[in-house]
C-alpha cells in the first residue's frame, strides 16, 4: 500500500477572474489548469472551466497540452492574490520573436529587481510608459473565503 501524499501547492488566481472561477467549480465541473508545451513559453498556464456542455472542455490553444495537469474541485484549492506594485522602471526592448522583446539588459535588470523584491515577486509590462512593474503579493485569501469585496479598487476609480 503506497502511504505517499503528494503535497500540491494551492493555485494562484487574480481578483478579476476569482468569480468566474468560483462559477466553474459550481456549475461547470471544476477548473482545469493546462500546462504549456511551448518550449518559447514552457512557464505559461491557462485555467478553463472542466466541462463546456457536459463534455470536457478541448484545450484552450495550441500552446496548451491535450489534457489538464489538474482539475480542481474544490475552492479552498485556489488562493486569491491581489499584488501591489513595489517598482517601476523604464526599460529598453527590441524587436525579435515576430514582436517586441525586452534587450538583454533589461532582462537582467527586471530578473534582479524581482528577485530583490522576494518570494512569489512578479512583473508586468505596461506598455503605455515601457516601464516594467515590479509586483508583490498583497493579500491572500482562499476562493471558498472570497468575496467581491476583497477586489482592491482600481487608480482609475479613485
Amino acid at each position: 500500500m503506497d502511504t505517499r501524499v503528494e503535497n500540491v501547492a494551492r493555485h494562484e488566481c487574480a481578483p478579476e477572474n476569482a468569480s468566474r472561477m468560483r462559477d466553474w467549480i459550481a456549475t461547470r465541473g471544476g477548473v482545469a489548469i493546462w500546462a504549456s508545451v511551448n518550449l518559447s513559453n514552457a512557464s505559461a498556464s491557462w485555467s478553463t472551466p472542466a466541462l463546456t456542455e457536459g463534455a470536457p472542455t478541448a484545450r484552450p490553444n495550441w500552446q496548451a497540452d491535450v489534457k489538464p495537469v489538474r482539475i480542481i474541485t474544490d475552492a479552498s484549492e485556489i488562493e486569491v492574490i491581489t499584488r501591489r506594485e513595489v517598482k517601476r522602471f523604464h526599460v529598453a526592448i527590441r524587436v525579435g520573436g515576430g514582436g517586441y522583446k525586452l534587450t538583454d539588459g533589461a532582462t537582467r535588470r527586471v530578473r534582479a529587481e524581482v528577485e530583490k523584491a522576494g518570494k512569489d515577486a512578479t512583473y508586468e509590462f505596461d506598455y503605455s510608459s515601457q516601464e516594467a512593474c515590479i509586483l508583490v503579493p498583497a493579500e491572500r485569501v482562499l476562493l471558498s473565503e472570497w468575496t467581491p469585496a476583497n477586489i482592491p479598487l482600481s487608480k482609475e476609480s479613485l
